[in-house]
């Protein structure tokens, strides 16, 4: 049996290209192309694709939230996002909403075809540079993990509430210690996390 793929990509051009190369590819079938999000979604859970290639920036609802939706509704679906994106938060967004594999549109036919078996046969392939990144990512947040576990149980609370956007006079009366207090245990969280504004902080607090 074929893998079925269905296409959603609003440039007409490429959405024609992946088209070809899925036909004319041994062991695979183009069913069905969409240029929104919005018709795709009206028509996959019908037509069943095995996997369904996702473009990131599409007109009216983005490619994130289109495959966000199709997950709930059709689970079964596998979706790849094909994507000029390489940001960490796009990323993530994408496999967060339950993509499977994130691909750039700089990936050759021969890659693109591998990359579809390999999702058919469960895995989740993503572009050597994408995969990178996201180790990258993992790896700062264990040792963002690790520089959080070194703060003590009330600069933690102080810390959680920085993160909820306390000013440091609310922080006094929620925690019960003076103004001062709290410029303290901001001072010391500043330096064992290593770094120099509430922001990174917190970022740091919350990647933990």
């Amino acid at each position: 049996m074929p893998i079925n793929v269905s296409i959603v990509e609003d440039q007409d051009q490429l959405r024609n290209t992946l088209s070809r190369v899925l036909n004319r590819a041994d062991g695979f079938k183009c069913i069905s192309t969409y240029a929104n999000a919005e018709d795709a979604l009206a028509d996959l859970p019908e037509k069943k694709p095995d996997v369904v290639l996702c473009d990131i920036n599409l007109p009216g609802m983005n490619g994130v939230e289109c495959a966000r939706k199709l997950k709930q509704i059709a689970p079964q679906i596998q979706v790849v996002m094909l994507t000029v994106y390489e940001d960490t938060e796009n990323i993530f967004a994408a496999l967060a909403a339950g993509a499977s594999g994130y691909l750039l549109k700089r990936t050759t036919s021969a890659e693109l075809l591998e990359s579809l078996r390999e999702v058919n046969r469960g895995g989740s392939p993503m572009t050597a540079h994408i995969a990178r990144k996201v180790v990258q990512s993992f790896q700062k947040s264990a040792a963002a993990n690790e520089q959080t576990e070194e703060l003590s149980p009330r600069e933690r609370e102080v810390l959680d509430c920085l993160s909820q956007g306390f000013l440091y006079k609310e922080i006094a009366e929620k925690l019960g210690i003076s103004y001062e207090t709290v410029h303290t245990y901001i001072r010391r969280i500043y330096e064992k996390l290593q770094v120099r504004t509430r922001t990174e902080a917190v970022a740091k607090f919350l990647r933990r």
